[in-house]
């Protein structure tokens, strides 16, 4: 049986327990564990970080595996429910047995999963943005996103910069919207910027022209930040053109950042600013930047493989995965608590979000250097002009 057959009928058959410890389905074999939100409202991240695990354990195993061992990847579909996601972790540990997990779509799944991993003692690198998946610091989670709170510090950086600190937010109430404004309404002050005016829409909502009225009659809002994500943001920026407000700068957040964002708010995503990470302007990076190659060669790789867009959630996969993989090479083991130990001690990694220096007291490992700030001119994204 292929390996890829093999991956078929663990799919298909939902669990496939072996009795042996340690992930380890036969001798020089691993595995590693997967929940992603592939299908539902949060596929446009979960799609493509199914695709780019799935590309790299192949490129992995195809070169030899790790420390001599080959990966074997089981991936579940949460469909963007964190409960069908707790239930996938719980096969995922007490039926599957795996060594470690990339996962975790979004906020709402990942904080679903955190108990079931952090009871086994199990290493979890999650793909969501929230800060809270962080922090605290617990024992056995990492990420690899961007968190919100550092969204907001580059926005509000920016806005500084421009001299506008005056502001309104429209937010969404799903739980990467709701931590997002929760992290700015708390880091404002530090940057001097006043929120004039602060509404929300829920994840079903199809117009927001009624919230944005409201900001648009609010005197004295010089920017908005719309924190989100899935399509609410595209329908926020929509609107936001329809109502004529574009004379007033616009940021959406790392929520956005793919290209889907850009298909889906058309000709309206014009001059909208977001950070996000370097893998979104990788052709336009200077050759001395550290991640140029690694932007660049992901991006070959994973268009050539898909021929789709590149997007920064298929990176958060990509730094996921090879965080792992060079945890388990510095241990030697495929013991979870070693690996979990090596993963906490990474310095240095070059990844497509950034460069990653973990500790005891930080498992994301990323400073605010590692997001640009982009601004979408011509249906592309491009590196902002500072203070214009």
């Amino acid at each position: 049986m292929t390996s890829k057959t093999t991956l078929k009928f663990m799919l298909a058959a939902g669990a496939l327990s072996v009795g042996l410890s340690h992930g380890a389905l036969a001798q020089g074999t691993v595995k590693i564990g997967s929940v992603l939100s592939v299908t539902g409202p949060s596929s446009f991240l979960g799609e493509p970080e199914d695709k780019t695990l799935r590309l790299y354990v192949d490129k992995i195993n195809a070169a030899g595996g790790v420390a001599g061992k080959k990966i074997e990847l089981v991936i579940y579909d949460d469909g963007g429910d964190a409960n069908k996601a707790r239930t996938f972790a719980t096969r995922l540990i007490e039926d599957d047995e795996v060594i470690a997990m990339v996962g975790g779509t979004t906020t709402g799944s990942t904080m679903a999963m955190i108990p079931v991993f952090e009871e086994a003692q199990v290493p979890f690198i999650s793909l969501a943005g929230a800060i809270e998946v962080i922090d605290p610091v617990r024992k056995f989670v990492f990420k690899t996103p961007h968190t919100d709170k550092m969204a907001c510090e580059k926005i509000f950086e920016d806005l500084k910069k421009r001299n506008l600190t005056k502001i309104g937010m429209i937010s969404g109430t799903d739980g990467f919207g709701a931590s997002m404004r929760a992290q700015c309404v708390k880091v404002a002050p530090n940057y001097g910027m006043q929120i004039l005016i602060d509404e929300s829409y829920g994840p079903r909502d199809s117009d927001m022209t009624a919230q944005l009225t409201k900001i648009k009659n609010t005197a004295g809002v010089q920017a908005v930040v719309n924190p989100g994500f899935g399509q609410g943001p595209a329908i926020v920026t929509r609107n936001y053109a329809q109502l004529g407000m574009t004379a007033t700068p616009f940021y959406q957040s790392h929520g956005v950042a793919s290209k889907s964002f850009i298909d889906l708010a058309g000709p309206a995503a014009e001059g909208v600013r977001l950070p996000a990470a370097a893998l979104l302007v990788g052709d336009k990076l200077p050759e001395s930047d550290p991640q140029k190659k690694v932007v660049t060669e992901y991006k070959q790789a994973y268009e050539s493989a898909t021929k789709q867009p590149v997007s920064t959630f298929g990176g958060h996969a990509y730094d996921g995965l090879f965080i792992l993989v060079e945890a388990m090479k510095r241990a030697n083991s495929t013991d979870p608590q070693k690996i979990r130990d090596e993963i906490e001690k990474t310095k240095g990694f070059v990844g497509t979000g950034g460069i990653v220096n973990m500790s005891a007291t930080d498992h994301l490992g990323l400073d605010l250097s590692a997001f640009r700030m982009l601004e979408i001119k011509g249906g592309d994204w491009n590196l902002a002009q500072s203070g214009s």
